[in-house]
Order: structure tokens, then sequence, then C-alpha cells
């Protein structure tokens, strides 16, 4: 291990009184009951909401690539997904659409939300994770093109700021012929709106 990384337990009880001390800089007495124990679930929760940075993405793929003959497009759509904000580590979450046009290869449909999971469980802006999120399976899987498209609601600006509890954010990101071919964009996306 190297010499400028703390222990785990360390690092666990360092994050902890921080967490405390923010609390009492809020204006609150963490010794009375109902916070006596916050610095420790705050602690365990934001290791939790951050594990994609823990997360190495070919462990998380497992290999679980497979020979096609057909190039159909596959589509994953509406994954769930949660993350925090980078500005103001308040939630965003929403769903995340996955297409990709194989080219002799596909990756086990259930590795498609494992990826998303992953980048999602770090401090994020919408706009990178999409595009994290895209950029990974071109490389991964090899595809001839891939689209995501993430649509999320904001704490940030549902909460605080504008507070507009209605507002949607929509990314997109296209690889490939999703990118060069206006045709496989618009079917990717004509069966994105579909049943919706």
């Amino acid at each position: 291990m190297s010499d400028h990384i703390p222990p785990v337990d360390v690092k666990t009880h360092g994050l902890q009184a921080l967490i405390e001390q923010t609390i009492v800089l809020l204006g609150e007495d963490t010794s009375r009951e109902g916070l006596r124990e916050t610095p420790k679930r705050v602690e365990k929760s934001l290791r939790f909401l951050t594990s994609g940075y823990r997360q190495d993405i070919d462990t998380v793929l497992n290999d679980a690539f497979f020979t096609v003959t057909h190039e159909e497009m596959v589509i994953v759509k509406d994954i769930n997904f949660f993350s925090l904000c980078e500005h103001h580590l308040l939630p965003f979450f929403g769903k995340c659409h996955i297409g990709y046009l194989p080219n002799g290869r596909v990756v086990g449909l259930s590795k498609l939300p494992r990826v998303v999971e992953m980048f999602s469980r770090r401090l994020q802006l919408q706009e990178r994770l999409t595009c994290e999120i895209a950029q990974t399976i071109l490389d991964k899987v090899e595809p001839f093109g891939v689209g995501v498209v993430m649509e999320a609601q904001h704490l940030c600006m549902m909460m605080r700021g504008v507070e507009k509890q209605n507002s949607k954010t929509v990314t997109s990101a296209m690889l490939g012929v999703f990118k060069s071919d206006p045709k496989t964009r618009a079917e990717f996306l004509d069966l994105l709106r579909h049943d919706r």
C-alpha cells in the first residue's frame, strides 16, 4: 500500500469526523438522539453512492461477449439510475436508454445496466455521464455505433435554485454510425419513442 493512502478505517473515521463537524457548523447538536449515529450512516451512504470509483469496467463486463451474425440494433430502455451532482452533492435520477449496432458480437444484456450503475455511482455531471457510458460501450463492445439518451430530474434544480419541480434534463451521445448516419440515429430515437 502506498504511504500517502491512509488505511480504510482511518479514512472512515476521518470522513465521519468531517460529517459531524458539518452538522455542528449547520447549527445542530450531534449529541442528541436522532443525530448521534448520523455521521456513521452518512459515511456509509456516501461510500455506497460513490462505489463506482472502486469498480473496474472489465470486472463489471466479466467477458460476457457473444458472437452474432446479425447486425440488428440492440436497445435496452428505461434503465433506472441515481447519481450525485458534483456541484452540490445532491441527487439526480432518471432513466438511461442505450442502443448499439453489433459488429459481430454483443454483450450480455444485464451488463449494460451495470455499466450505467458503475459510472452513475460517482460525483457526476449528466452530460459527462452520458458520454462515459457511450464511449465505454464503443470501446469494449466494438459495435458499428452506439447511442445513449439520459433523462433526469435534478434535486439541485428542484429543491433549491430555480425550484422547478417538473423540469427534466435530457442528454444524448451518438457515436459511430449513430452519429454519421441520420437513418440509424432516427431509427434509434423512433424506437425510444415507441410505447411512450
